[in-house]
């Protein structure tokens, strides 16, 4: 999906020739164009051009000097337009938790291959948070938005991410496909979202432990970096306060006993609406449950974020604190 905006205007003797600025958008990509519209049929157009050519130049009227001062500045707040909507698609303007829930992250092997400038494959499995439910176009998702941002700083590396969300379904449902949809792509990186439809049904999650870090042993065995994304911190989910905040303790538990990152997407939520005083609509849709493009957006900003900072540490020869244990994002 793109947005464009288009600025008509232009001046003549005799008539109205045509400017057109099209200022156009793609997800991490900005581009503006120019056109002129062709003025050989319009009366007068001709003549004046050969007084020109000749050096007969004609008196410019102080319409036509208006003129030309209100078509450049209409350019102007085209190209300005076009600017601000590529900051919107590149840096939205988003907030991470300060302090313990800060998001930091240390993934040594995937870092170590987009420092090397070689080829990445990240996986992201999950449900309809993955798949992109909620956003304007598949675009707008988070694992395309996350694959715009790490291309655009790590240029030199082939960079692969593919979408293995599919909603309604949860560690039982996605446990069945792990090989399939996940191991057989051989990762480098596992983005594994998981634990929001548990939580939105009141399912027993007895046995959910066990089979997460089940699957996070089979990830780790192959030799990809594993991040684990707890629930969203939306209506739907806060209705059930207990069964999310088993889930999102649950989740940190197991990054902690398997040694791999886990984002704080519950927290970071949270921080949004309670702290920041951002209405739930600012990121959420009207089911109460998905995120919108801006959720989206700043999400997989996030994200990507933590994946670049990780990349500094292999550069600077640092590992932070907290990477032989707990890893959160």
């Amino acid at each position: 999906m793109s947005l464009k905006t288009k600025v008509r205007l232009g001046f003549g003797a005799g008539g109205l020739a045509c400017a057109v600025a099209l200022a156009s958008f793609q997800p991490g990509a900005v581009t503006a164009q120019t056109s002129a519209a062709s003025a050989a049929n319009s009366p007068g157009m001709e003549s004046q051009d050969k007084k020109i050519a000749d050096g007969n130049s004609p008196p410019v009227s102080s319409d036509m000097a208006q003129q030309k001062g209100l078509a450049a500045k209409a350019l102007d707040a085209a190209k300005n337009a076009a600017n601000k909507a590529g900051d919107i698609l590149t840096r939205v303007p988003c907030l991470s938790p300060k302090g313990p829930e800060a998001a930091t992250a240390y993934l040594p092997h995937v870092a170590r291959k987009l420092n090397a400038s070689e080829p990445v494959t990240i996986v992201a499995f999950g449900s309809s948070s993955t798949q992109g439910y909620g956003s304007t176009s598949p675009a707008y998702n988070y694992p395309n938005r996350l694959a715009d941002q790490l291309r655009r700083k790590f240029p030199k590396s082939e960079i692969t991410i593919i979408n293995r969300g599919v909603g309604g379904q949860d560690v039982p449902q996605m446990m069945d496909r792990l090989q399939t949809s996940v191991l057989d792509e051989h990762p480098d990186l596992v983005i594994w979202q998981l634990g929001t439809n548990s939580v939105v049904r009141g399912d027993d999650t007895s046995g959910t432990a066990a089979l997460v870090e089940s699957g996070v042993s089979r990830i780790q065995a192959i030799g990809a970096d594993v991040v684990l994304i707890d629930p969203q911190y939306v209506p739907a989910v806060t209705a059930k306060p207990e069964g999310a905040s088993r889930m999102v303790k649950l989740i940190k538990d197991i990054a902690v006993l398997k040694k791999v990152s886990v984002f704080p997407r519950f927290e970071v939520m949270r921080h949004w609406h309670e702290d920041e005083k951002l209405p739930f609509d600012t990121f959420v849709i009207g089911d109460g449950l998905h995120m919108n493009d801006w959720g989206y957006a700043c999400f997989a900003q996030l994200l990507g974020d933590t994946i670049i900072r990780s990349v500094e540490q292999i550069k600077a020869g640092t590992v932070p604190d907290n990477a032989a244990g707990a890893r959160p994002m």
